[in-house]
């Protein structure tokens, strides 16, 4: 009977412990799921916040072009404008001078040797062959050699002031865009703030809400003008800068081109 009774005791303290096992279980079991649950809810809207925050914030491009908006479409226009004509004149000038540079001293050596070879009409031949403001001064020079020494100086002296003023040519409107662009802008913004005045004297009383629209729309103005001035103005100093170094360049190779003549004299 003891036997019995420990058998039985045994028994029904395991049965109890499993089923006590089972429902601590199953009741942990839906809390942890429930805690999965929020973590990866909470997960997703962070990544969907973050997404939101990443489509919502505007490229610099954009901002610009929301900036120029609010500036409005009367000195802003004129300003583009300005960007536009100055641009365009620049790109242009930059091709020309581009394609205007010549290798000098290679052109002088292949002068001097048809020279030697074939006479003046050989010489007058590479220079036709040749492109740029050097090789056509050369043709001058070399046209007025039968006239003297003195004669063939005069034409490549003269033919190099037309020369740099091909060079030359509408630089001085670049400049005047320089100077005109910021000029409107801060007339622009002297106009919006007449008229932030204009609000504050009809409304009788001074709130900042009255003139903060004005005087914004006024100093984009002013901000663009100068954007404008500053990227024509490095343009403006490269191109004299390639001018000056091929003006420098059709100098020292019409002086290199007047010591072959004087000695193909002789």
């Amino acid at each position: 009977m003891k036997r019995l009774f420990s058998i039985l005791a045994i028994t029904g303290l395991m049965t109890f412990g499993n089923i006590q096992a089972q429902d601590s279980t199953a009741t942990e079991t839906p809390a942890t799921e429930q805690v999965q649950e929020e973590v990866t809810t909470d997960e997703e809207a962070v990544v969907v916040d973050d997404a939101t925050e990443i489509e919502a914030e505007p490229t610099f491009t954009q901002k610009m072009k929301q900036r120029f908006i609010e500036g409005g479409p009367g000195f802003m226009g004129i300003v583009l404008i300005c960007l536009i004509l100055g641009l365009a004149i620049a790109i242009e000038r930059i091709i020309y001078l581009n394609l205007s540079t010549t290798n000098s001293k290679k052109l002088i050596s292949n002068v001097e040797d048809a020279l030697k070879s074939g006479g003046v009409e050989a010489a007058k031949e590479v220079c036709r062959n040749t492109s740029g403001p050097v090789a056509s001064i050369f043709y001058q020079g070399l046209d007025r050699h039968s006239h003297g020494i003195d004669s063939a100086e005069k034409a490549v002296v003269a033919y190099g002031g037309v020369q740099m003023g091909q060079l030359e040519k509408n630089v001085s409107w670049i400049s005047l865009f320089i100077a005109l662009a910021p000029m409107l802008g801060f007339m622009g913004t002297v106009i919006g703030m007449i008229e932030a005045f204009d609000q504050i004297q009809s409304a009788g009383s001074m709130e900042p809400s009255l003139v903060a629209g004005g005087i914004k729309v006024a100093l984009l103005t002013t901000v663009f003008g100068l954007i404008v001035a500053i990227i024509l103005q490095v343009f403006y100093n490269y191109i004299i800068a390639k001018i000056d170094s091929i003006v420098n360049d059709m100098e020292d190779a019409s002086i290199s081109l007047i010591d072959i003549l004087s000695d193909y004299k002789k």
